[in-house]
């Protein structure tokens, strides 16, 4: 069985749909547009750098959605997905998952970004596995229902990719020696999951990640002509 892996932000999108969110909630009035783009800001850096701490940034990144609660949260999804990301979906990137798709392979998103914001982004592109930072949500007797800033699970970052991605594999009854991997990735930051596959695809990559594919011969695929 053949299976292809895409990373979401600079790979399949030509933006960070995590930071752009974040942009976009503060453009609705939702955070203190100085506060947030500071602190988002840094948060970017550190995921850039590779130091970032993914469960701050998820209690920082949720708390507005937190904070107005499951409806208004939606609705603004909604709203973003159409003015945010349906206009940076290029022809590009739904070529190369058709592709994938016509000759049998199975697909999955497998990003650092959490399932909030990366579902519906997936089914965009007509993928139905994603494989993301999943949150957790209190559903204790009088709970709230809703979102609690925490992660359930292990967080599909680093090293992590790796093993929810076996656990992927685990839930469909296979074992990794039984499927051939091709994974897209734009950074250094799934280095772990490159390494793990059989076939690492350095798309749209950062400085370290294509001076890496260049010495190692890997696959590199540049594919935006530009980057908005």
């Amino acid at each position: 069985m053949n299976v292809t892996l895409f990373d979401l932000d600079h790979t399949l999108l030509p933006i960070d749909s995590d930071h752009a969110w974040g942009e976009f909630t503060t453009a609705i009035g939702w955070t203190d547009p100085v506060e947030f783009a500071r602190r988002n800001d840094a948060f970017y850096a550190q995921y850039q750098a590779g130091e970032l701490d993914i469960h701050d940034y998820v209690r920082f990144a949720t708390h507005a959605v937190r904070i107005r609660g499951r409806a208004a949260a939606l609705a603004a999804r909604a709203e973003f997905m159409r003015t945010v990301i349906g206009p940076v979906l290029r022809p590009q990137a739904t070529q190369l998952v058709r592709q994938h798709r016509d000759v049998g392979d199975g697909l999955a998103i497998i990003t650092a970004t959490n399932a909030f914001i990366t579902r519906p982004i997936a089914d965009a592109f007509g993928i139905d596995d994603l494989i993301a930072v999943e949150l957790e949500c209190d559903n204790t007797a009088g709970g709230t229902a809703w979102i609690t800033g925490e992660i359930l699970g292990v967080p599909s970052v680093r090293a992590g990719k790796v093993l929810r991605f076996d656990s992927w594999l685990a839930a469909r009854g296979l074992r990794r020696t039984e499927v051939w991997v091709r994974f897209y990735s734009d950074s250094m930051n799934d280095l772990a999951l490159l390494e793990y596959c059989d076939e690492p695809v350095a798309t749209n990559p950062d400085a370290r990640l294509r001076e890496l594919a260049s010495r190692r011969g890997w696959p590199i695929l540049d594919l935006f002509s530009t980057i908005a």
